[in-house]
């Protein structure tokens, strides 16, 4: 399926944004600029600029054009307003990540499964234990249940590369909304093992879980990522809404 012209004008001002084209506090062509270089309308031009607001890459100023308030993380760093995939994520922070699988399997949810993921008892699902690295660190160990109704003909090599991508532009699921729970947890024994993590240094952990749904409200993921505290930073924009 085509990307939306607005989705193509946003990701190619974002990528102007992050590799310089218009420096830090820069303004970026005025709207009417816009308007002509991507031969679109005025509504798909501000569609896309409200998206990278979203963001946090640009700011609007009234009267004044939109400036350029994106200032790049040196440290690994995730997206909390946003949904996106560990190899999205790698290649945005500009660096090398890769995957490896350590358990795939297809499995019945029992009481303890349901209780802690949300599935209901006896749903079918994925399996999945990976290790994601970053230029060749292990820093996040993930538990992943998907649901195999939706998930269908998920493999141990999709689950190497990239579980959104197969889902999105093989399967054509439209993924919607994640909700996420941030915890700090007492590292396991896995945990120690596979991101070789050193407890003399640090005996807790940063915990991500989320229940992810698709366009249909069907809840088809739930995740619990585990992520080596020396390289862990979560980012967010925050907008201040009009108190009413």
């Amino acid at each position: 399926m085509p990307k939306s012209k607005y989705h193509v004008i946003y990701k190619d001002l974002k990528q102007k944004i992050e590799n310089k084209s218009f420096s830090y506090r820069e303004l970026l062509p005025s709207e009417n600029t816009l308007i002509e270089t991507y031969d679109c309308s005025r509504n798909t031009v501000r569609r896309a600029i409200g998206e990278l607001v979203k963001d946090g890459y640009v700011q609007t100023m009234q009267g004044k054009g939109v400036r350029n308030i994106y200032q790049p993380i040196q440290q690994t760093s995730f997206t909390i307003g946003g949904i996106e995939s560990f190899k999205e994520s790698a290649a945005r922070n500009h660096q090398n990540g890769t995957t490896r699988v350590l358990q795939f399997m297809e499995l019945t949810a029992d009481e303890k499964i349901a209780k802690k993921t949300g599935f209901p008892e006896g749903t079918q699902l994925y399996y999945i234990q990976r290790l994601h690295y970053l230029d060749g660190k292990p820093l996040i160990l993930n538990h992943n249940y998907f649901l195999k109704s939706i998930a269908s003909g998920l493999s141990r090599e999709i689950a190497e590369q990239s579980i959104y991508d197969y889902l999105e532009h093989t399967l054509h699921i439209t993924i919607v909304n994640s909700k996420r729970i941030m915890t700090v947890e007492k590292i396991t024994q896995i945990d120690e093992k596979y991101m070789e993590i050193n407890t003399n240094d640090y005996n807790c952990i940063a915990v991500i879980t989320s229940q992810t749904f698709n366009s249909d409200g069907i809840m088809f993921e739930f995740t619990q990522s585990r992520h080596r505290p020396d390289y862990f930073r979560f980012q967010d924009n925050a907008l201040r809404r009009p108190v009413i």
